[in-house]
């Protein structure tokens, strides 16, 4: 994992935790360049995968919140879904019924 975004539709990040080491400008340029790939893609018709530069983003979207993992292009994707998944089954238990407000007010408790 090189880094995991949690996002809004609007493209506010609302936790972001950093496992490579990127500068303040890059970290905002890969934020608006990961919500701008995920937020234009069909939930439908498209997978939950998608090819980022060297590395493969894999996400899903939760109500109004985009869950996205960067991972390296050989690992498994659906492993990291259910990952995902997990992560917000956690969240939900944790706040009861999670909300982006949980997530903004409580940002502490979920680092």
């Amino acid at each position: 994992i090189r880094f995991i975004l949690v996002q809004n539709r609007q493209g506010k990040t609302r936790l972001s935790k950093w496992y490579t080491a990127f500068d303040d400008e890059e970290k905002l340029k890969l934020k608006a360049d990961v919500h701008r790939l995920v937020a234009a893609r069909d939930q439908r018709y498209q997978s939950n995968f998608v090819e980022f530069r060297n590395y493969k983003i894999v996400y899903r979207r939760y109500a109004g919140l985009f869950f996205c993992f960067c991972v390296d292009t050989n690992d498994n994707e659906l492993a990291y879904l259910e990952a995902i998944h997990f992560f917000v089954e956690v969240l939900d238990m944790f706040f009861k019924n999670v909300t982006e407000l949980d997530l903004v007010f409580n940002f502490y408790k979920t680092n």
